[in-house]
Order: C-alpha cells, then structure tokens, then sequence
C-alpha cells in the first residue's frame, strides 16, 4: 500500500467519496468535462483504487486532474454513492502538498488562484471582487466586461449604496477588525502555510522556465498558456 494512497486516506473528503467503485462508468457518461478534455472520472477512480503508488503519483503530476470542474454531477447518479469530485479535490491537495502541481501546464495555474481568489479573500473578505477580472488577463470576458471594468464605482453603485465602502450591504468594505479574524483563521488552520508552500513552489517552477513568479510575463504564462493537448479529438 503506497503513501499517496495512505496520504488521501487522511483527507475527509476523500473517505466521504470514495466506497467502492464497480467501475460502470456514469460518472464520466454525465460528466461535462469529460465530453470536452482527455479526462475519464471513472479511470482516475480506478487508478486510485488500485493504490498503486507509481499510477498515483503519475495522477498527481498530471493535466487530469486539474479539468474537473467540481459540479458534482457526479455524485448523484454513481449506484455506490461514490463522488468522483471529492476524491479529485483531494488528489488536487495532496499534488499542492508534494510540489507536483508544478509539473502541468493547468497545475501550475494554482498559482493565479491563490493570488486572486486566495489574496482576495485575505484583503477583502471576498472571493472575488469586479476589479480584480483584469480585462487583458481575461479576454473571454469580452468588450462589455472592459467597459464594466473601466466604470464598476458608477455601476455597481445602482445595485449597493455602499460599494466598497463602510457599512450594510452587498460588496461593502469589510473593516479591519473582521479581515484580521479571516487571517487568524488562516494562520491556525494551516492555510497561510499551505499558501507560501504554493508561493515557493511556483517560484521554482518560474526558475525552471527562466522567468520570475512575481512577473507580469510570468503571470501572462499562467494565463494563456495552452499546450494544445487538454481536448478531446
């Protein structure tokens, strides 16, 4: 029995998803992402179960694991009740925990999460606010979003009198007070140290391709970068 296996053994989602798969495949037969990326909810199930530790690691290094979209669709139609999802999320962490994320294209886009979603919640108290989608890293926004943008005070004002500012309501200002407890949280669950670790590893990986991880070039590579090998033929 190899380490990985032990490894997600330890994490809750993981035991709450995974009992025991007959391998029937409808999984993968409602999984949106599987109509459209090489990926198969129902093999990455198998491999796990067979605790093959070299298949596993493979698993963790891999694009695979990063196109799951976490819709869960998965959950209610498996006869097991197995959850293919959960068992991905927690394949996910442990390739954070171990560094591999750094060795796909789509894993090392951990990195632009942590510094938008996870920044954004430390300094904000919000997963993501307007002004952080930037037009030019998110051209799939379109023209609209760039006009948005440009005018979000305006905008967003007609929906909340106080758009990032103190008091009531939706998209206010969270106080100091509030975000430092969200730190506190961070700081004694682990996260802020789970954080540096993905700072640290990223910093590396931008090492190995000749640029920094604090760079807009770099940051531009998360982004756009596309190998061309993610879709189904």
């Amino acid at each position: 029995m190899g380490k990985y296996y032990e490894r997600l053994k330890e994490d809750v989602r993981f035991i709450e998803a995974l009992n025991s798969c007959m391998n029937c495949g409808v999984c993968t037969a409602v999984c949106p992402a599987a109509e459209f990326y090489n990926y198969d909810p129902r093999q990455i199930v198998s491999t796990v179960q067979t605790r093959n530790e070299e298949a596993i690691e493979s698993l963790l290094k891999s694009e695979t694991i990063w196109y799951c979209g976490e819709c869960m669709s998965c959950k209610p139609r498996c006869p097991r009740g197995n959850t293919p999802g959960g068992v991905i999320q927690a394949l996910r962490t442990l390739s954070q925990k171990e560094g591999f994320f750094i060795e796909s294209e789509k894993g090392r886009q951990q990195l632009a999460v942590k510094r938008t979603i996870g920044e954004n919640i430390l300094n904000t108290g919000y997963c993501i606010i307007p002004k952080t989608v930037a037009p030019d890293m998110h051209p799939e926004q379109g023209a609209v979003w760039e006009w948005i943008w440009e005018h979000d005070q305006d905008i967003f004002e007609c929906f909340t009198e106080n758009y990032r500012q103190a008091g009531a309501g939706a998209m206010r200002r969270i106080n100091e007070d509030c975000l430092d407890e969200v730190r506190r949280i961070f700081d004694v669950t682990g996260g802020t140290a789970f954080f540096e670790q993905i700072e640290r590893q990223s910093e590396e990986a931008a090492r190995q391709m000749g640029m920094d991880s604090h760079s807009d070039q770099y940051i531009g590579e998360l982004f756009t970068a596309n190998n061309g090998e993610h879709f189904r033929e």
